[in-house]
């Protein structure tokens, strides 16, 4: 595995004359072996019983991802997509973007946090020229001050050509 550089790393010069440069790294010390093990990550795990999830619980195992990761003191939250709880894909882009927030809000909830915990946000559009009035009026049900940074890219398609809007975020943990 290859350490991340911090301060005390040292860089020798091996071959100067062919340009090459080394990273050394320095001995771990106890407290970085502590703040190392902090590091790496769980995965939450959604209830089976649980409501906003119900149909569309088993579609983690399924492609192999996990709806979201503790690391490094960030919770980071898969795609969420506009699917009802009953499996089905919401009809317009304002529901789509409804459903996709109350999922990551309970993910959040999950986790013991809440919007305002949200540090980033990234919302896939497609046909974005014609759906982001629709979907503007739905985030602004729940973003809440302080804002996340956000990013609103738009592309051709995702998953199902039903599907418009497509929302990952990443929040802060509470200590």
């Amino acid at each position: 595995m290859i350490e991340p550089l911090n301060r005390r790393s040292v860089m020798t010069l091996t071959g100067a004359a062919a340009g090459i440069v080394a990273i050394a790294p320095p001995r771990a010390k106890a407290q970085d072996t502590k703040k190392i093990a902090a590091m790496r990550k769980t995965v939450l795990e959604i209830p089976v019983d649980n409501p906003t999830f119900a149909a569309s619980i088993g579609s983690y195992d399924k492609f192999g991802y996990s709806p979201a990761v503790r690391a490094g003191g960030l919770l980071f939250i898969a795609g969420q997509i506009g699917r009802r709880p009953d499996g089905k894909i919401g009809d317009t882009v304002a529901e789509q973007t409804e459903l996709a927030l109350q999922r990551t809000a309970e993910i959040l909830r999950l986790e013991g946090l809440d919007m305002t915990d949200l540090v980033e946000v990234v919302s896939y559009h497609v046909d974005i020229q014609h759906n982001l009035e629709a979907f503007m009026a739905a985030k602004e049900r729940y973003a809440v001050k302080p804002y996340p940074a956000w990013s609103i890219i738009g592309i051709d398609a995702l998953t199902s050509p039903d599907f418009k809007i497509e929302i990952r975020s990443i929040a802060a943990l509470r200590s």
